[in-house]
C-alpha cells in the first residue's frame, strides 16, 4: 500500500510501510470476495501519539477485519489493540512525527484466522511489564487483559524504539467468551 495514503474521517490516520507484505487497498474487496480464506493480508497505519489514537486504531481495525473474523474475536482484537495503543500513548515516547505505528496481519488457516497485532512507539524507560495493581488503583491491569485475551504477547526493541505485539491463534470461541462463562 506504500505510496497510496489512506485517509478516512480526520486526516490523522495514514498508511505507512509496516514491515509486512503490503496489500493495495484498491484490490481488497476483490480479494475478500475471491479468496478470503486463502490470502494473507496485512495493514499498517500510523495514529497520533494522543489519546484519540486508540480510538482511530480501533475503528480502522474494525473496518478492515469486521467482515472476515468472528464477532467475538473482533471484540478481543479491538480490546487488545486499544490497550496497546493506550499504553504507547501514556507510557512511551512517540515515533518521529509524533505518531504510533499500528499494524496487523491476518493469516488464514483451516482452523480459523491467525492474527498478529503490533504497536510500535518510540520506547519507554523499562518497557511494558505485568504488574499487580491494588484493588483501589484506577489503572495497572491493562497488560493482564492483553495476556488474558491474546494467545501470546511480547516486546521487541530496535533502534527506533519498541514494538509490543499480541498474537491470536484460532479457537472455537474467543477468550473473552471463556472468561465471561468462567
Amino acid at each position: 500500500m506504500d505510496g497510496y495514503p489512506y485517509v478516512r474521517g480526520p486526516a490523522a490516520v495514514r498508511s505507512q510501510r509496516c514491515g509486512y507484505r503490503a496489500v493495495d487497498r484498491r484490490w481488497r474487496d476483490v480479494e475478500a470476495t475471491v479468496a478470503t480464506a486463502a490470502r494473507e493480508r496485512a495493514w499498517c497505519v500510523v495514529v497520533p501519539h494522543h489519546p484519540a489514537g486508540a480510538r482511530l486504531a480501533r475503528h480502522r481495525l474494525a473496518d478492515e477485519l469486521g467482515e472476515v473474523v468472528p464477532p467475538a474475536l473482533l471484540a478481543d482484537l479491538i480490546a487488545v489493540l486499544a490497550e496497546l495503543v493506550g499504553n504507547a500513548v501514556r507510557h512511551a515516547r512517540p515515533l518521529p512525527g509524533g505518531v504510533v505505528r499500528v499494524a496487523w496481519r491476518l493469516r488464514p488457516s483451516l482452523e480459523g484466522p491467525r492474527i498478529q497485532l503490533r504497536v510500535t512507539d518510540g520506547g519507554a524507560g523499562g518497557g511494558p511489564r505485568l504488574r499487580t495493581a491494588s484493588p483501589d488503583a484506577a489503572d495497572g491491569r491493562g497488560l493482564h487483559i492483553v495476556a488474558g485475551l491474546a494467545t501470546r504477547w511480547g516486546v521487541e526493541h530496535d533502534g527506533m524504539g519498541q514494538r509490543v505485539w499480541a498474537e491470536f491463534d484460532p479457537t472455537p470461541t474467543s477468550r473473552s467468551d471463556l472468561v465471561a462463562a468462567g
